[in-house]
């Protein structure tokens, strides 16, 4: 009789665990159909700008150039139908886009879930402006350049090191870090949309850093330095490049190499001496 009891009670574990499973494994795809009745049409109007699909080649090179890791967290400015973000998925690194378009979003959640990424992949409807996107080690994104430019300083106050890859438009008077142009041949199709801008966060330095021996007033354009360089009373000048947090400069024929973190900076110079630099 008590096998009885216990054989009934553990049929009921086991249909309510189904029962269980049955419905989280509903609610885990309750948005996803094998088909969706929307298809986005190139040039469509949005809110800030129309609508135009990247071609894959140059979303391959926009991660490339990124050097993007598994470690990343990649946030996509205006993700479309999330061909990018999918992408950046796909290579193993966490990544959001941001998109207006509610449609898009359904779409692009659709794909993902597809494409079996969703646990790397997720999106957003919500205006780009009014976001936060300060923890991405990676920005992409395909605005006009007007809008390029209203987003310049927030991610100038980004974390040194972020990489923002921007297809076709650039950043005004921020020069790239780097470009690449695609060949015709690898879009395989007559897209005008062929070139990639790399730009690297610079660490913010301009303004007058005390040595033990003397100073250095940096002027800082962006990623480029120039200013002096004085040791022991004698004035030299400067002039060098920031990568993120890293920075180097030739003055007086020697050549310096540092580490910038908040109002210090610490490195080494040509011939193997160390310097320390604070503000």
């Amino acid at each position: 009789m008590k096998r009885s009891h216990s054989i009934r009670w553990f049929a009921l574990a086991l249909c309510l665990s189904f029962v269980t499973g049955c419905a989280q494994r509903e609610k885990d795809t309750s948005d996803y159909t094998d088909t969706l009745d929307y298809t986005p049409s190139p040039g469509q109007d949005g809110k800030d700008v129309v609508w135009v699909p990247t071609p894959q080649a140059l979303v391959d090179a926009m991660l490339d150039m990124a050097k993007v890791t598994p470690s990343d967290y990649i946030i996509d400015l205006g993700s479309g139908d999330g061909r990018l973000v999918i992408t950046a998925a796909k290579r193993g690194a966490t990544a959001l886009g941001i998109e207006y378009n509610p449609e898009l979003v359904e779409l692009a959640n659709h794909t993902a879930r597809k494409e079996k990424v969703r646990a790397k992949a997720t999106f957003k409807q919500a205006d780009i402006f009014e976001s936060d996107f300060s923890q991405a080690t990676v920005i992409t994104l395909f605005l006009l350049p007007d809008l390029n430019l209203k987003l310049r300083p927030i991610i100038l106050d980004m974390k040194p090191g972020t990489r923002i890859v921007s297809n076709s438009f650039d950043m005004g008077e921020w020069k790239p870090d780097q470009t690449k142009v695609l060949e015709n041949s690898a879009l395989q199709d007559t897209s005008l949309w062929y070139t990639a801008y790399l730009w690297i966060v610079p660490a913010k330095v301009d303004g007058i850093w005390r040595l033990d021996n003397g100073q250095i007033s940096f002027v800082q354009d962006f990623q480029n330095v120039t200013g002096t360089l004085t040791l022991r009373g004698k004035e030299m000048d400067l002039t060098g490049k920031l990568d993120g947090n890293k920075i180097s400069f030739h003055a007086g024929g020697t050549e310096y190499v540092g580490t910038v973190s908040d109002n210090k900076i610490s490195g080494k110079h040509a011939g193997g001496g160390s310097w320390k630099a604070t503000r």
